[in-house]
């Protein structure tokens, strides 16, 4: 092989990739970054079982959002990025490794730093050691891509430029989150940060995002999330029935609740096609990007959440020697899944249909999921709930017009 050919392969030009690229789906390499991904998804919501049959609801569910952002902001920057100037060269691939030992770096630290949230002080050390990683890789490939993208060289420094200044302050962080009355401010202020730095970037031009692409990743990620749930509720059921439960219709209950559930929301979630709404984002220049990237941290987060709260109430129905864990354990399932319904439709469906025809059988299920939680069967009551939403949103997704024909109306960003 020629010396210009072995070139070619290990450093080609990271040019922005075709909007309308045809066939273009995730890679293979996206697909094992998203499985890296995972581990700390699942590391997150194990913490939060166990805060919740601890006794520390309150510290465990403020821990796992916190984390859960750190997580889901990551994943969110690699894919936004791969999807606009992925040209899978040999440096491209070796900066993403990089990026996925940073993602596993955090994932090792959550477990401690729950701990420390669980006794009332902040222990980031090693998930902030794991965000730098991943920002080391991702500058580098923004500066990358300012050298060969010339009509977006101002967005791409801008991108560099804010994620090492935000990537200062989590550092600034460490010694403030010592002291526990500045945990929380610090950590809320330098998530704004991290927001307004793509908002920012992108006034300069923005990237050549793949609306199908970006439909399918963040749709492969949902799937990935509802995976751990089944996992984590899974072994809860076998550690159950391991042990020799003396409720074992109160498991079952659970068991049956929590196969509706999961399967229902999956349903649900790809009840409409994504890729028409981004689609119609990229033609008409509208904004509704940032409500469907940024928006989508509720629905992962939830959806995790779940898989956590149904592994505590199993655990807490096969021997339930706290009556106080009743109400927590279900709340630890309702809660989450109201949240997902209610951030599903904003989020994601009510840009195909933002009439309230499609919104109130939604906020409705939600609001009776909640009302379930004292009931001793709560989580029958709600996969009973989310089966019989299905069937609604199934009927009003086939009754719906094609997205097309409304070409011209606006995305429902002010619906």
């Amino acid at each position: 092989m020629s010396a210009p050919a072995v070139t070619a392969r290990l450093l080609r030009p990271l040019r922005p990739r075709d909007p309308l690229e045809q066939g273009r789906v995730a890679s293979e390499l996206e697909l094992l970054t998203d499985l890296c991904f995972v581990v700390a998804v699942a590391q997150a919501a194990l913490a939060l079982h166990h805060g919740l049959v601890g006794g520390h609801a309150g510290p465990a569910v403020l821990g796992y959002a916190m984390a859960f952002f750190a997580i889901w902001w990551a994943w969110l920057n690699f894919s936004w990025f791969s999807s606009a100037y992925d040209n899978d060269d040999v440096v491209f691939r070796l900066l993403t490794i990089l990026q996925i030992l940073g993602v596993l770096t955090l994932a090792a630290g959550i477990a401690t730093f729950a701990a420390g949230m669980d006794e009332g002080e902040g222990r980031f050390g090693l998930i902030i050691v794991g965000y730098v990683i991943m920002r080391v890789g991702l500058v580098l490939q923004w500066l990358r891509a300012a050298r060969n993208d010339p009509d977006r060289r101002a967005t791409c420094l801008r991108y560099a430029l804010g994620i090492v200044v935000v990537q200062l302050g989590w550092i600034a962080f460490y010694p403030a989150s010592h002291v526990e009355a500045l945990v929380v401010p610090l950590f809320a202020l330098l998530v704004v940060c991290e927001l307004c730095v793509p908002a920012w970037a992108e006034r300069r031009g923005e990237t050549t995002w793949h609306p199908h692409h970006i439909a399918e990743r963040y749709g492969l990620f949902f799937i990935i999330v509802l995976g751990e749930t089944i996992l984590s509720s899974t072994l809860a059921v076998q550690e159950a029935f391991t042990g020799e439960t003396e409720h074992p219709l109160a498991v079952a209950s659970v068991t049956l609740g929590g196969v509706l559930i999961v399967f229902g929301l999956w349903w649900l979630y790809f009840s409409r096609d994504a890729a028409e709404v981004r689609e119609r984002a990229r033609r008409d220049g509208t904004h509704v990007q940032y409500l469907f990237g940024f928006g989508h941290y509720f629905i992962y987060a939830a959806a995790a959440a779940v898989g956590a709260g149904l592994a505590a109430r199993t655990e807490h129905v096969a021997d339930p020697r706290d009556e106080h864990l009743d109400l927590v354990t279900s709340a630890a399932v309702t809660v989450p899944i109201a949240v997902l319904l209610v951030a599903m439709w904003v989020v994601h469906l009510r840009l195909h249909d933002a009439s309230w025809r499609t919104g109130l059988p939604f906020f409705g299920a939600a609001a009776i999921v909640l009302a379930g939680t004292p009931l001793a069967f709560s989580e029958l009551l709600a996969g009973a709930v989310i089966a019989a939403l299905v069937i609604v949103e199934t009927r009003l997704a086939d009754a719906a017009p094609p997205l097309h024909e409304h070409a011209g109306e606006p995305a429902g960003d002010g619906a």
